[in-house]
């Protein structure tokens, strides 16, 4: 199942279940408080707690750089569950089923928060950054903040292509000289939704149907898989590979590189404190820590563009689309089906 069906499946259950008025423990209290001593009350209470649960779907080295790094400033030990977006989701509705409430914090992308949220199944929070992010991460969405920025990008082979032969736009993907060159992520429905807004429903679906039946576009399962692929050579240009994926290969030396078509498609990723978190103070430090100068430096030097203006992001230049998330929940199996039918029942080979 496609995430945006998935989620949709979500907000019903979460609904049905009930688990959106359930009363929020006195640490929650905290969570909007402005006061000059927030950090200090929430340390305090943190450090009697003891640890925090975070359920998450950051890349596992990513997100030990900032576990390590709250857990050396506080001594808050951070534990956390890791798996993709929509299992995410599954597992912390399950456990709302069940009137069992784990996490402390949920980690994880834009529309797995939103369905969250639709359901007050997180708690809106105010860190002391607030005001330093960028607007897409602060705005339309109180019960979650924005922490990161995936950008989908297009992925190219440096000893395949030189730089001035790449497309400058869609439509010059039809071009005959990309027949059998191209490929893209199986499960991208949320980056088509936003390039249909962007181009118009009929133009985009009727541009990338001819893409695909003259010169073919290789399905690939994954963001990580598809930069590597790319990088050995067995793919010479991507369409949507994540741009922190191709950045952290080019790194290492591989003959890598990635561009973007203005603007740039970009998915926020965010963090949400539980409404019911068991250790409510830790999971509170946890947010304001993550959406800090000193965390988001960290994720920039791990390539990801950082939401707090305060850190230069290497898209600085270029404008940025994001995904509507209320889209990808509401008209989810619409993009799902476009998406399957376009690339994914006919994939090229």
């Amino acid at each position: 199942m496609h995430l945006a069906t998935l989620f949709r499946a979500i907000v019903l259950l979460l609904a049905a279940v009930g688990v959106a008025h359930a009363q929020a423990p006195s640490g929650i209290g905290l969570a909007t408080y402005d006061g000059a001593d927030r950090t200090e009350k929430l340390v305090d209470g943190a450090k009697k707690e003891g640890d925090v649960l975070i359920y998450t779907s950051a890349p596992s080295d990513d997100f030990k750089a900032l576990t390590e790094a709250f857990e050396r400033k506080y001594g808050i030990k951070v534990k956390f569950w890791r798996s993709s977006a929509d299992k995410v989701a599954q597992r912390g509705v399950s456990e709302a089923r069940a009137q069992r409430f784990e996490a402390d914090v949920f980690e994880t992308d834009a529309p797995a928060l939103a369905a969250l949220a639709r359901e007050n199944v997180l708690t809106p929070a105010r860190p002391p950054a607030l005001d330093e992010l960028m607007p897409e991460a602060r705005l339309g969405h109180p019960a979650w903040i924005g922490v990161r920025v995936n950008v989908f990008a297009f992925a190219y082979n440096t000893k395949a292509l030189k730089r001035a032969d790449l497309p400058h736009s869609y439509a010059a993907l039809l071009e005959p000289r990309w027949k059998g060159k191209l490929a893209i992520e199986a499960e991208d429905s949320d980056w088509f939704s936003a390039v249909s807004q962007q181009l118009g429903e009929a133009k985009a679906a009727k541009l990338f149907r001819e893409v695909v039946a003259r010169n073919g576009v290789a399905v690939r399962r994954g963001h990580r898989e598809l930069a590597a692929l790319v990088a050995s050579g067995e793919i010479p240009l991507a369409i949507t590979a994540y741009n922190a994926r191709v950045e952290a290969l080019k790194s290492k030396g591989a003959a890598i590189d990635w561009f973007v078509i203005p603007p740039a498609i970009a998915r926020m990723s965010g963090v949400g404190v539980a409404a019911r978190a068991p250790h409510p103070h830790a999971a509170l430090l946890w947010l304001d820590f993550e959406v800090s100068p000193e965390a988001q430096r960290l994720l920039q030097e791990r390539e990801f563009v950082p939401v707090n203006r305060r850190i230069d992001s290497p898209l600085d230049a270029f404008p940025l689309r994001f995904i509507d998330s209320n889209a990808v929940l509401d008209d989810g199996a619409k993009w799902d089906k476009a998406y399957s039918e376009i690339f994914t029942s006919h994939p090229g080979k």
